[in-house]
């Protein structure tokens, strides 16, 4: 079966912009030769060029044989509209006739060959190419694409299909190397195409390069004894900046190394795309690591110096802008916080660390700090965005909370810089699924109350997520909220933090659903756990999910939950007849069978009333929040129940039983659903 294979070689293309080029270039490509039944499909993308290449059908007489029918205006339209509507399905009149009252044109089309379908099928597709910011050239000034594009190959069984692409009409030559092998090269086939690439110093495959760059790397700082510091966005990047990756290491002056680390290496990421070093001890390494485009008959010995004076001034300029942070000490930046407008609609920053520096304190209360901590809480709060007008996050804006952390802790004016210092680096945290919580008293207390203050100001403002839309990272502030939380296994009743909004806590309820089904547990369960008692602890819900499951675990979490359900479909019954909601009050002077008396003991011994039994009272687990215990309980909890369905009539003949049975199954009702509303759990 013969080949297809595209490649669209331009300047260079943006490294954010390649991978879903190339993602892009083969969905048009597989839709554009569907009537070619395209197999085994492969695309490539880098920073010069993408390709698509898949065996297809080219029997020109099997290729595309196609009848059309589109329903038109009408009958009675305007004559325009006709003569559009044959525009653009390039109809003609006789071709035109009447069914039910619209006009329906009928075209028996010729068959297609496979130089015909990529002529028109495949150039409309590719004329429309979604690059997310392109330019425009050539004589018209219609074209575009991402970067000026320079050739275009276009190949059948290795047979050239001259298409019309822009400015560019398609052959059989490509370019190597941008320095390293100049001047155009015929091509036969995608195979041909990847190896004489290769020959020429570039490789093709994204893959490859990569792997290529992470290899090279790792064996570079193994030489020294050293390690790569992980960054896969870095190392992905990398690869679409360079054709041919030579990876080389340089050294840092060691004036430049008791800079903080973070700014060192952000300022070798962002501005150099330089990789990060470490020794043995996990700790940073006067060296930096970078991959180069180049392969140099000095073995890089020049390219190193050059990037290593790069880099001096580089940090040379961090320097400075650290020198000058440091004169200043952090609260007496405070003032210039209230000329930082935070939004419009809610004030300045001034405004904003004050608010948080409140509801810190208040939380390290709730949280049992002693008095120093909620001094440090309070601290915290206020100068958590103090270093929003330092030069060194003025210049690097991700740095910011990093580098209140470190000044916090040089400037000690009336605070514990040890505690103080920490909790302001980690306040912004967790920005993402895998990012660490902050832990400690101060720390938690600083970034639950950043995150809650930004939730209760937009919602005060109305300014809510949608569907598609979430500008100011709510969503990202409740599941912050709720990891910090949840992972330091904090007890917070989080409707006193909410400045009176119920409609916040539902939200945080929403983002909890989702976090929850995100880790795996049971949709029915954490909609059950979520239905009762509007709990707004969320430790205590966590743990009330966690024991759930465990029970429908087993086999008689699934007996219970029978029984249950069992229970609830006689009380729907009885009560929609006795227009009457049982209590569940149990009178006990009316259980007469031994069965029902064992299940009222069962039911009050594990709900945390009294109950009296062959051990005389005992407190109640449910009263203890001992949840696994409580629901581990239910095991033998189920035994009764099934005795008490077994052996005793619910709709007794006497009406003091009847009722008295009906309450003993409300308890029941009533001890499940201070736990969970099981009617919601399927099975």
């Amino acid at each position: 079966m013969p080949e297809f294979f595209l490649e669209l070689f331009s300047e260079e293309i943006p490294a954010r912009m390649q991978r879903e080029a190339g993602m892009e270039l083969s969905r048009r490509c597989l839709h554009g030769l569907q009537f070619l039944k395209p197999t085994d499909s492969k695309y490539w993308y880098g920073p010069r060029r993408i390709a698509f290449s898949a065996i297809v059908n080219n029997d020109d007489s099997a290729a595309k044989t196609d009848f059309s029918e589109a329903r038109g205006p009408r009958e009675g339209a305007p004559q325009a509209a006709i003569e559009g509507f044959l525009r653009k399905f390039d109809g003609q009149r006789q071709d035109l006739s009447i069914e039910n009252g619209y006009y329906v044109l009928k075209r028996n089309l010729a068959p297609s060959s496979a130089k015909q379908i990529i002529e028109a099928d495949l150039v409309k597709l590719l004329a429309k190419f979604p690059w997310p910011k392109s330019m425009r050239w050539g004589q018209s000034g219609d074209f575009t694409w991402a970067r000026p594009l320079r050739r275009v190959v276009c190949l059948v069984d290795g047979v050239v299909v001259p298409i019309s692409f822009g400015p560019i009409t398609a052959d059989n030559e490509t370019e190597g190397h941008r320095f390293l092998s100049k001047g155009a090269f015929p091509v036969l086939s995608a195979d041909d195409w990847e190896k004489k690439l290769f020959n020429r110093k570039v490789v093709a495959s994204q893959r490859d390069r990569q792997n290529s760059i992470v290899h090279g790397l790792n064996s570079k700082a193994a030489e020294l004894g050293l390690n790569l510091a992980e960054d896969a966005a870095l190392i992905e990047e990398v690869t679409g900046l360079v054709e041919w990756p030579v990876p080389l290491i340089g050294k840092i002056d060691p004036e430049f190394m008791d800079l903080p680390w973070e700014v060192r290496e952000l300022s070798m990421k962002s501005n150099q795309r330089y990789f990060a070093l470490r020794d043995s001890k996990g700790k940073p390494a006067p060296y930096f690591a970078f991959v180069s485009n180049i392969e140099a008959n000095d073995g890089g010995t020049a390219i190193i110096a050059g990037n290593e004076r790069v880099l001096r001034a580089r940090l040379s300029d961090a320097r400075h802008f650290w020198n000058l942070d440091i004169k200043t000490p952090l609260d007496e930046l405070l003032p210039k916080l209230d000329q930082i407008t935070f939004h419009a609609k809610i004030g300045t920053q001034g405004e904003r660390v004050r608010r948080i520096s409140t509801l810190s304190t208040k939380l390290a209360d709730a949280l049992n700090a002693d008095g120093h901590e909620s001094n440090q809480a309070r601290w915290a709060g206020l100068l958590s965005k103090t270093d929003l007008v330092t030069g060194m996050v003025g210049e690097f804006p991700e740095l910011q909370g990093i580098m209140g952390g470190y000044y916090a802790e040089r400037s000690m004016r009336g605070w514990d810089g040890g505690v103080v210092g920490p909790a302001i680096r980690s306040h912004y945290q967790p920005k993402g699924p895998t990012d660490a919580v902050p832990t400690g008293t101060v720390a938690m207390s600083v970034a639950i109350a950043d995150k809650l203050d930004t939730l209760i100001e937009f919602f005060k403002i109305n300014e809510k997520p949608t569907g598609s839309s979430d500008p100011y990272g709510l969503r990202r502030a409740a599941l912050g909220v709720i990891r910090i939380i949840l992972e330091n296994s904090i007890q917070l009743s989080l409707r006193d933090f909410l400045d009176g909004n119920p409609e916040l806590l539902d939200f945080i309820y929403d983002r909890l659903r989702v976090l929850l089904r995100n880790n795996g547990k049971r949709h029915d369960v954490v909609a059950a756990v979520l239905a009762v008692n509007d709990d707004d602890d969320l430790l205590r819900i966590m743990k009330k999910t966690n024991a759930i499951a465990a029970m429908l675990s087993t086999e008689y979490g699934n007996d219970l939950l029978a029984a249950y359900k069992r229970a609830v479909n006689i009380l729907k019954i009885e009560e929609g007849r006795d227009q009457f909601k049982y209590s569940g009050t149990v009178n006990l002077k009316h259980l007469k069978l031994r069965e029902e008396r064992e299940l009222s003991e069962a039911i009050g011994f594990l709900g945390g009333e009294s109950a009296i039994g062959s051990d005389g009272v005992s407190p109640g687990l449910l009263e203890l929040e001992q949840f696994d215990n409580l629901l581990r309980g239910f095991s033998t909890l189920h035994k009764p129940v099934n005795a008490f369905f077994e052996k005793v009539t619910v709709n007794d003949p006497e009406p003091d039983l009847r009722i008295n049975r009906l309450q003993l199954l409300a308890s029941l009702r009533n001890l499940m659903h201070q736990i969970a509303d099981f009617s919601k759990i399927e099975g």
